[in-house]
């Protein structure tokens, strides 16, 4: 048969992409961690296009879905989701997520984390963090069966047919009941955690009935009486979903970046997302497509029919961000990269079956991962090897493997402590249900496990705003508890978190910073860093130990936010910052940017200070920071800078004075980000706009007499990126600048934006794409138009 290929990537989540479902060829569905279900549907075939609407809208994640076929009182069906606040919602698909759902079923007492429907279309099954499975039947709504005696999260579950129901538990066990509660069957799976179950089509040729996966990374054949058929190995890590399609194969994804596909017990090709995690899989029955949702916030469509696969620009964009994309360190274990062959290897040896990695020694000394495509008989590029987010360098070994940390964990007064051991690109709730699991506790320790985890962490997501997108040392931001409630950047208002509780979101009247930081992990990074130059001989850059202390000292300073800056603090320490974010290697200058940042926002001293004779913003722009190729996390720490310096006044007249230069550099940015745009980089860009339009709108009116014509430039440059950008968060704060400028600025600006920019016609373009549909977008759009 033919290879997968891409047949459409769907964007509009703000957050991982946590469950899928493929209820037919013209529609999907997908959860995620933004609290919301998006359905999708076929817009165009040739290629495929995809538009969407929010068909549900909660309070906290989303982490489960399944559909429910047409029925005589729902012949569209239902849309079933299910997550943290426990409750599952039922919802007809052409509802919007203001309506009030069809039904809720209530029972469980927490995280509903798996759900599944019976081939007829008479019941629905979940499972939850509660240690239960439930049974509700079609149209009754209430819980007919409670399926009991697990010891752990019920992970997955099955209706394998109109009679049985199978569960898959974090206490290892496979169980299989009558529909009815009855118990006929259990047996352990692995040593680890199960994760999926899946039916097998008749047609199989293992003979197997249903298929399992878990946290060891190995998919399991089963009959129903619980007899291991087969084992099925290949992926590098733990494996969340499964699904049969048409042609009898299985599909699986992982927390190995990949979906595969497998023939019988081989695996047949293996698809590498440019994410950290797979989360879930799905099949259409009619076409034998596949859906996949990942960490990464984007579900992709894969097809094997030509007919039905993406442009060839869309399929090298795939690709690219698939090549370019860093995997964490501990991903791939402990490797001495002087053992490792050269690029060479790549074209003298073959791989022996789909989805082998091989690391190669780059030249210039990074690491990069490749696979074996057998199809193609070529290794394909899948990523850089970085080191972990969390880590200062010095891993801590425990049963053989490195970790970023090991805790001790108290949990009884008398006895040693547990070990916990935890790398940063973990999700904290897997690593604290195996922590449970291989210690023996009770499951009710969950959340307080992964609360610690995630409170002795927060270094982790240095830099990195709240809202998601790939941390600027180079590894996807994980699901933290209580993240839900999460704003979306820190910032000196409220207006960006709750405009859909407010009347008017215009004008802008307030600046915004980014501000949030774990300054111990920047010093800690400073410090390793220049250890590393040291060793390289470079000694013209590298600090001195009075100066790594001056810098450790300032980090202190800014960790202790109650206490105001000591001024001799500052003026020590920060002419050595911005000599690392701008003269280090590039590779190297991330936590001097990250330094910037914060004192940028923290004090005036950072505006006013003589940097070898130039100000911060010439400074900054002279180093190159916004030329091709582009580093994207230190231009995006750089435009993050220059937005927090709305902060104070020195930084505002900073910015002015230097408002040609600075947008030259961030339009220089943007236009070398290549041919798809960093979110990342695109919100800063916008936030520092907001802080443009504000200060334009307010005290610029009487401080800066080209104000007026300094809009009219903003205008133009929002609209650019309007006119193209995707991304809800960044069109949403690009709306915001606009509409500030428009509601506050007056007549001329007004007139500009009628006749010049066509801003009406931008606003019907946006009020159709995806990012569109979301209230708080509509919101924007629709004050924007009332003051035109």
């Amino acid at each position: 048969m033919p290879d997968f290929k891409l047949s459409a990537s769907l964007e509009g989540h703000g957050d991982d992409v946590r469950a899928v479902a493929f209820p037919n060829k013209n529609v999907i569905l997908s959860a995620s961690r933004d609290a919301t279900v998006r359905l999708w549907r076929l817009t165009s075939s040739l290629p495929p296009t995809y538009d969407y609407t929010i068909a549900a809208h909660g309070q906290a994640f989303i982490n489960s879905l399944a559909y429910l076929p047409p029925t005589a009182d729902f012949p569209e069906g239902l849309v079933l989701s299910g997550g943290q606040d426990t409750i599952i919602e039922a919802r007809q698909p052409s509802k919007s997520s203001s309506d009030n759902a069809d039904a809720m079923l209530l029972g469980h007492g927490h995280n509903v984390c798996a759900l599944d429907v019976s081939s007829n279309g008479e019941y629905i099954v979940s499972g939850s963090w509660d240690s239960t499975a439930r049974l509700w039947r079609a149209g009754k709504w209430e819980a007919e069966t409670v399926f009991e005696g697990h010891q752990g999260s019920v992970w997955a579950v099955l209706a394998y047919d109109e009679n049985t129901v199978i569960t898959g538990c974090a206490d290892q066990m496979i169980r299989v009941f009558r529909t009815s509660g009855a118990l006929i069957g259990s047996f352990k799976n692995s040593n680890d955690v199960v994760r999926a179950l899946c039916k097998l089509p008749n047609s199989h040729p293992s003979g197997a009935h249903f298929a399992s996966a878990s946290n060891d990374g190995v998919i399991r054949l089963f009959t129903i009486q619980g007899n291991l058929v087969a084992s099925l190995h290949g992926h590098e890590s733990f494996v969340y979903s499964l699904a049969a399609l048409p042609s009898g194969e299985l599909v699986s994804s992982g927390e190995d970046r990949t979906v595969r596909i497998w023939q019988g017990t081989e695996c047949v090709q293996t698809i590498t997302h440019p994410a950290i995690s797979v989360w879930s899989v799905a099949v259409c029955q009619e076409t034998g497509d596949i859906v996949s949702g990942a960490s990464d916030r984007v579900t992709r469509v894969f097809s094997r029919s030509s007919d039905r696969q993406a442009g060839l620009e869309v399929v090298q964009q795939f690709e690219q961000a698939v090549k370019d994309s860093a995997i964490p360190a501990e991903q791939v274990g402990k490797i001495n990269k002087e053992q490792l062959p050269g690029p060479e290897f790549l074209k003298e040896k073959a791989g022996t079956k789909d989805g082998q990695v091989q690391m190669i020694h780059e030249p210039n000394g990074s690491v990069t991962a490749h696979t074996w495509s057998t199809a193609t008989q070529e290794w394909i590029a899948v990523g850089t090897v970085v080191d972990s987010a969390g880590s200062s360098g010095r891993k801590t070994e425990y049963l053989g493997q490195d970790y970023d940390y090991v805790f001790d964990v108290d949990i009884e007064d008398g006895k040693p402590p547990l070990k916990l051991p935890y790398n940063v690109s973990q999700n904290p709730y897997e690593a604290a249900t195996k922590f449970i699991g291989d210690n023996e506790l009770p499951m009710s320790y969950l959340d307080q496990v992964a609360n610690f985890i995630t409170q002795n962490t927060q270094g982790a997501t240095l830099g990195q705003s709240q809202s998601g997108g790939a941390d600027a040392w180079g590894s996807d931001r994980r699901y933290r508890p209580g993240d839900a409630t999460a704003q979306p950047e820190t910032t000196t208002t409220t207006s960006l978190t709750t405009s859909e509780q407010r009347p008017r979101v215009l004008p802008q009247k307030t600046y915004l910073s980014i501000r949030s930081a774990n300054t111990k992990v920047i010093a800690k990074k400073v410090q390793e860093l220049n250890d590393k130059l040291l060793d390289e001989g470079q000694k013209s850059v590298a600090l001195n130990p009075s100066e790594v202390e001056a810098i450790v000292a300032l980090c202190g300073q800014l960790d202790a936010s109650q206490n105001k800056l000591d001024s001799s603090v500052v003026e020590l320490g920060l002419p050595l910052i911005f000599n690392i974010a701008t003269t280090w290697p590039i590779a190297n200058r991330l936590p001097g940017l990250d330094l910037l940042r914060l004192l940028a926002a923290a004090t005036p001293m950072t505006a006013t200070a003589d940097y070898d004779g130039t100000d911060l913003i010439t400074g900054i722009l002279s180093s190159e920071v916004f030329d091709a190729p582009l580093n994207v996390n230190n231009a995006m720490l750089c435009v993050r800078t220059f937005a927090n310096l709305f902060e104070t006044e020195a930084g505002r007249n900073l910015a002015i004075r230097n408002f040609e230069g600075l947008l030259a550099g961030v339009k220089s940015a943007l236009a070398n980000v290549g041919s798809t745009s960093n979110r990342n980089l695109t919100i800063a860009v916008t936030t520092l706009y907001i802080n443009f339009a504000v200060y334009f709108t307010s005290e610029g009116r009487s401080k800066s007499p080209g104000a007026a014509e300094q809009g009219l430039v903003l205008l133009d440059e929002l609209s650019k990126i309007l006119s193209k950008e995707k991304d809800s968060e960044a069109v949403y704060r690009g709306l915001v600048a606009l509409g500030t400028l428009i509601v506050a600025m007056g007549p001329e600006i007004k007139a500009a934006a009628k006749e010049i920019y066509e801003v009406e016609s931008l606003m019907n373009r946006i009020s159709s794409s995806g990012s569109g549909k979301e209230p708080r977008i509509a919101g924007v759009i629709g004050e924007i138009r009332v003051a035109l």
